[in-house]
């Protein structure tokens, strides 16, 4: 197991933990605040790229070209319906349906790349989702119509998320800065006819830096940490880690937002640790067998 990659992961999605709170905070709808996103993060990931010269060792691959184009379609469509999630239900509840994701990109990498995963890593994997699925048990009844609504729209947005992830794994060739560049760059030309222009203009200070906050680190730096590391994890292990981020974001409710949880979802949370624990220690230990 590449113990660097693992924590570039690990780092990646514990940062990415702390994107709802920061999306709630900058005061844009939804639709602007990707686009800004996808702005900020190509100016940041384009200047780095140029200036420490790490463009002239690129390798321009036609198909993993494709997959680049792909997963930055499906990329955009993955930010837009977890914000709108977040609008719609609780962090907690959108984040933990959201982690769908690793369980789907395993059947991807399954069925459609013929990829053999371990029959252990697989089950961790459910029992972790099992996990995300006891902490969504407490919710505010009043409000059922838009946990529906949110969990729904947290579900589609795993399904795009899971094929960024399979993909993700299929790009070896390419920097992660190139990567990463050229998906916020589709982001910008996806989003930019739909974008009211207007709504930055009743941006505040506060607003702006949070919105910054999120184009720069919780995507150019998160991404450049994800593509950097996930070529090379096998999909059982990068599976499993993507569930730190739920993690960081039921902590996060409960220290920022007062969030208290039920006995279930105490359960839940020990479920996914063990899970995680499980399948880095089992992994590690059939790789020293071999």
């Amino acid at each position: 197991m590449n113990k660097g990659a693992v924590i570039k992961l690990s780092t990646s999605m514990v940062i990415f933990g702390t994107i709802g709170f920061f999306s709630n905070l900058t005061g844009l709808p939804v639709l602007e605040l990707v686009f800004l996103r996808c702005v900020c993060a190509t100016l940041f990931l384009i200047g780095y790229w140029l200036i420490s010269g790490k463009y002239k060792q690129e390798i321009w691959d036609r198909k993993e070209l494709i997959y680049i184009i792909l997963s930055g379609i499906f990329l955009v469509l993955n930010w837009l319906l977890l914000f709108y999630a977040f609008r719609q239900t609780s962090i907690t509840i959108a984040i933990s349906i959201y982690n769908l994701a690793p369980l789907i990109a395993l059947f991807i990498n399954i069925f459609l790349f013929k990829e053999r995963v371990e029959r252990r890593i697989i089950i961790a994997t459910i029992v972790a989702f099992l996990g995300t699925i006891l902490i969504t048990f407490q919710f505010d009844q009043s409000s059922a119509g838009n946990e529906v609504m949110g969990g729904l729209l947290a579900l589609a947005a795993a399904v795009f998320y899971g094929a960024i992830i399979s993909l993700g794994r299929k790009i070896q060739k390419s920097s992660s800065y190139m990567t990463t560049f050229i998906q916020t760059f589709i982001g910008i030309v996806m989003l930019m006819p739909f974008v009211s222009f207007v709504s930055y203009t009743h941006l505040t200070n506060e607003g702006l830096l949070f919105s910054i906050v999120t184009g720069i680190v919780h995507t150019g730096i998160v991404y450049l940490l994800f593509y950097d590391s996930i070529r090379y994890l096998s999909a059982g292990i990068a599976s499993v880690l993507i569930f730190l981020d739920p993690l960081v974001a039921i902590v996060l409710d409960i220290f920022i937002t007062g969030f208290i949880p039920g006995p279930l979802q105490i359960i839940g949370v020990i479920i996914i640790f063990a899970s995680l624990g499980y399948t880095v220690k089992y992994s590690q230990t059939n790789k020293e067998q071999q």
